[in-house]
C-alpha cells in the first residue's frame, strides 16, 4: 500500500510538469500558424510580386529599358545651349541622341555602330576633362540637331518613321554599348566631323594640342561626298565687318583685293595661316570668323566680290563620318573603322 502511495505521488509529480510545457509548445505553434510571413528584405533582391511575374514590354520603343543595365547608370550631364538648362541623360539616350544628330540612320550598319563608339569615347573624354567635376561635360543644341538629339526632338525629326528608325538604331547602340576606345588608360577624345579634303589633320593644327591617335591619315573617298566641294560669296562689306568683329581687325582704306595675302598649309592641305590685313591669322580662326565650312579654302576677289571655295566640312580631325560611311560600304567593320582613323587606340568593353 505504501509503494502505491509513493508511485501516485511521483506519477502526479511528472504531469504536473509536463502539462504546463505541452500548453507552451501547443500556444505557441497556434500563434505561429495565424501570423504573417515575414516580409523579404529589400536586399534580399526578392520582388514583391509573383516571382513568375516580368514587367509589361512598353509599347513605345523609346521607353524601352536599356539592354546594358551597367550602362544605364551613368548619366551624361549635358548644356543645353538652346534654352540654357542642363540636362542629365543616361548613357544609352545620350548614344542614341547623338548618333542622330551626326548621321543619317539610314547610313551603313557599320558606320553607325563606329560613330555611336566615338561618341560615347569622346563623351567620356570630356567628362575626364571637364573644369568643373559637377558642371556639363558637353554643350549641345539639340532644337538645332546639334550634338545630342532628345527624345521629343527625334519624334518630330523623324515624324511618323521614329519608331521604325528608333528601333534599328537602339539595336546598333546596343550591340556596341560597352565599347569605348582608349589611349594610355584613359578614355580617347575621339572627335569626328563631316568630311575631310582627303586626308584628316593632326589635332595640334586645330587645337594646338598633338594627341598621337589624332593624326592625319588618308580619307580619300571623301572627294566623292556629297557636297564636298560648295563656293560662298561675300561682299566686300560682309567680309570687312566679320573680321571687325570677330578678329579686331580693321580693312581700312585698303582695297579688297588686297586684304588677304597667299596662304601657307599644313602637310594635309588645310590652310595654316594667311597674312589678313598686314596681320597673321590662323586657317581656323579664319574660318570661324566667316563661317567657312572647312580650314581647307581659297579666296578670291572678282572685283565685286569674294568668292570662298572650301573642301571638306568641318574641323577635320579625328572621325571623318563620309568616310566611315565609304569604307563601310566597302565592307569594312566598325572595328577597321575606328582603328583606321584613330590609330594607337585600343578597344575596351
Amino acid at each position: 500500500m505504501k509503494k502505491a502511495v509513493v508511485f501516485l505521488a511521483a506519477a502526479l509529480l511528472v504531469l504536473g510538469s509536463a502539462l504546463p510545457l505541452a500548453g507552451y509548445w501547443l500556444a505557441k505553434a497556434l500563434l505561429e500558424a495565424s501570423a504573417p510571413a515575414p516580409a523579404a528584405s529589400a536586399a534580399s533582391g526578392a520582388a514583391s510580386g509573383p516571382a513568375s511575374e516580368a514587367p509589361a514590354l512598353p509599347a513605345d520603343p523609346g521607353a524601352l529599358p536599356p539592354a546594358d543595365p551597367a550602362g544605364a547608370e551613368t548619366r551624361v550631364l549635358l548644356r543645353d545651349s538652346g534654352s540654357g538648362q542642363d540636362l542629365a541623360l543616361p548613357m544609352r539616350d545620350y548614344l542614341i541622341g547623338a548618333v542622330a544628330a551626326e548621321m543619317p540612320v539610314s547610313w551603313p550598319d557599320e558606320a553607325l555602330k563606329a560613330q555611336a563608339v566615338a561618341c560615347h569615347s569622346y563623351i567620356l573624354y570630356c567628362r575626364d576633362h571637364s573644369a568643373d567635376p559637377a558642371g556639363p561635360w558637353l554643350t549641345v543644341d539639340p532644337a538645332r540637331r546639334q550634338g545630342c538629339l532628345t527624345d521629343p526632338v527625334l519624334r518630330s525629326y523623324w515624324g511618323t518613321a521614329y519608331q521604325a528608325n528608333y528601333a534599328r538604331l537602339s539595336a546598333l547602340v546596343d550591340q556596341v554599348a560597352e565599347a569605348v576606345l582608349y589611349y594610355d588608360g584613359a578614355p580617347a577624345g575621339a572627335s569626328y566631323f563631316a568630311i575631310s579634303n582627303g586626308q584628316t589633320e593632326a589635332s595640334e593644327n586645330v587645337w594646338g594640342s598633338p594627341l598621337p591617335y589624332l593624326r592625319a591619315v588618308d580619307s580619300s573617298t571623301d572627294l566623292s561626298a556629297q557636297d564636298y566641294q560648295v563656293t560662298v560669296t561675300l561682299s566686300d562689306r560682309q567680309v570687312s565687318e566679320a573680321l571687325a568683329s570677330a578678329l579686331g581687325i580693321s580693312t581700312g582704306d585698303t582695297p579688297p583685293d588686297g586684304w588677304f595675302g597667299a596662304p601657307s598649309h599644313t602637310p594635309s592641305g588645310y590652310v595654316a595661316s594667311l597674312p589678313v590685313c598686314g596681320q597673321m591669322v590662323t586657317g581656323t580662326a579664319l574660318r570661324s570668323a566667316l563661317g567657312l565650312r572647312s580650314a581647307c579654302f581659297t579666296i578670291q576677289w572678282d572685283g565685286s566680290a569674294f568668292a570662298i571655295t572650301t573642301r571638306g566640312y568641318g574641323h577635320g580631325v579625328g572621325l571623318s563620318q563620309w568616310g566611315a560611311k565609304a569604307l563601310a560600304e566597302q565592307g569594312k567593320s566598325w572595328i577597321e573603322i575606328l582603328a583606321h582613323y584613330f590609330p594607337g587606340t585600343s578597344l575596351e568593353g
